[in-house]
């Protein structure tokens, strides 16, 4: 009996899309034997309203330069679209009704220890399991047996990049060359995002 197919959802703002999220992403497809890992850019996420995010369509054009050589990566505009705020459980009912599938949802341990506040999270348990990566600290959080049998950790090596220090570097004229792939460097100064400015062209 021949297995179903394996989908791996990685949702995020990707404001820019940076090394570890790829190196995250080849581990989840390697470990959980994954067909496709399907990159989602959130357009209005629920978490991070406050902040002004690169217009999606840039994002989605980094996204795709970045992944262009993994081939089981795809970028996904399925929260692209529209100007609702995105959230997790409609998704993945948007995605279910397109392909049936078996879904994993990537996400970090800080959000599993929140995942109780998020919106339907028993929805979200009943549509896919959740790969988490774990902290450094190598402690797990306790979880109800509902949470628990729907997770599976995933363990990719820790590089402490993130696009909140990329910004900042950017702003402040540094360089983050191979904290981000090259291509997309040169988008990003092609375009002056986060500031970077024809000084750094």
């Amino acid at each position: 009996m021949t297995r179903g197919r394996r989908v791996g959802v990685f949702g995020g703002t990707f404001d820019p899309v940076h090394v570890g999220h790829l190196i995250m992403a080849a581990e989840a497809v390697e470990r959980l034997q994954l067909d496709a890992l399907l990159f989602v850019p959130a357009h209005r996420p629920a978490h991070k309203r406050a902040r002004a995010l690169a217009p999606i369509q840039d994002r989605i054009a980094m996204l795709r330069i970045a992944t262009r050589r993994g081939p089981r990566f795809q970028v996904s505009k399925i929260e692209a679209d529209g100007d609702q705020v995105n959230f997790t459980a409609r998704t993945l009912e948007a995605l279910a009704r397109r392909e049936r599938a078996e879904y994993f949802f990537l996400m970090g341990q800080d959000s599993l220890e929140e995942f109780a506040a998020w919106r339907e999270p028993e929805r979200i348990l009943a549509l896919a399991r959740l790969a988490v990566v774990p902290r450094g600290t190598g402690e797990l959080p306790i979880l109800p047996g509902a949470v628990r049998r729907r997770v599976v950790y995933i363990r990719p090596p820790r590089i402490g990049v993130s696009s909140t220090e990329i910004r900042r570097r950017l702003r402040r004229g540094q360089t983050v060359r191979y904290w981000v792939p090259d291509a997309v460097l040169a988008y990003v100064s092609r375009h002056g995002l986060y500031g970077i400015g024809r000084r750094h062209r």
